[in-house]
């Protein structure tokens, strides 16, 4: 029976992951909450299991939104702005299918994921990146199917009404990114200005532990005056390398060979609207390969 368990277990893994991931904003949050799944999974008797996908999503949403609650407390008083933590490309966790959304993993979508209640986001996660019906998120959450609809829709409504209305191409996104290194290299403004929108952000997450703004930086001119002035101590030995963050082209930027930040951006193609910025050393442990 324990093999069983153990095989159905590892074939709603990546699943699990992908759910836990996207509700927590974290590596370690997420497995965290995979292994008391685990747990609970190998406790449960086999009268409470309808089908092993059904208790085991129902479980892992029901630890996230625990979780998630708890976590809140602390990132309010977290210090600055709170970024989820970046993953490479190969460790992404999957969804289920190829969204509509802009991007289901990118650290822009998961950052917008924060001003929904725990509850709310993940009926939009289970709906609309991972296919449950609505009355399988009813059931976990132990609502109407009709309130369920209802916080999807709402949920779905002010996700989509942030994000830019076009699809955005992958050599849109270098050409931008590759932009705003160079224009931070060569302190160059006035080339920040033409690659930054009017109501442009810069959102840095040091969490305390590495210098950085301790509030958003809102609109192009002061974005672009704080971007290249807060890197300009760092440009003798200042280097940025192209990477693959959260399943979108970002860019690592290293001083003296040691990475101190991964930056990603929010943009409709034409000009960035956000900069994503995070420093904190504990979200780039296991990315300076």
């Amino acid at each position: 029976m324990n093999m069983e368990r153990t095989q159905a277990f590892e074939q709603q893994r990546g699943r699990l992951q992908g759910i836990a991931y996207r509700m927590l904003g974290s590596r370690a949050e997420a497995e965290d909450v995979v292994q008391e799944a685990w747990l609970r999974w190998h406790r449960a008797t086999a009268d409470d299991i309808r089908s092993p996908q059904a208790w085991l999503v129902a479980a892992t949403t029901r630890l996230c939104i625990d979780r998630l609650r708890q976590l809140r407390s602390a990132r309010e008083v977290y210090v600055g702005p709170w970024l989820p933590e970046p993953l490479m490309l190969d460790s992404a966790p999957p969804a289920d299918h190829a969204t509509e959304l802009a991007s289901d993993l990118s650290v822009a979508f998961l950052a917008l994921l924060e001003r929904l209640a725990p509850e709310e986001r993940a009926a939009f996660l289970l709906h609309e990146i991972f296919d449950s019906d609505y009355d399988d998120i009813a059931r976990i959450l132990g609502k109407s199917e009709a309130a369920s609809r209802q916080m999807v829709s709402r949920a779905r409504k002010r996700v989509r009404d942030a994000q830019p209305r076009v699809q955005v191409s992958a050599e849109a996104r270098s050409r931008l990114l590759e932009g705003l290194a160079q224009a931070v290299l060569n302190q160059d403004q006035g080339a920040l200005l033409k690659l930054l929108a009017e109501e442009a952000t810069w959102i840095s997450d040091g969490g305390g532990k590495a210098k950085a703004a301790k509030k958003v930086v809102r609109g192009a001119a002061h974005v672009a005056r704080f971007a290249t002035g807060v890197l300009r101590r760092y440009l003798a030995q200042l280097s940025f390398r192209p990477i693959t963050v959260n399943g979108e082209a970002g860019l690592a930027a290293y001083f003296e060979g040691r990475l101190i930040s991964v930056m990603t951006i929010r943009t409709d193609g034409q000009r960035i609207l956000d900069v994503f910025t995070i420093l904190n050393p504990d979200k780039l442990h296991g990315l300076s390969h």
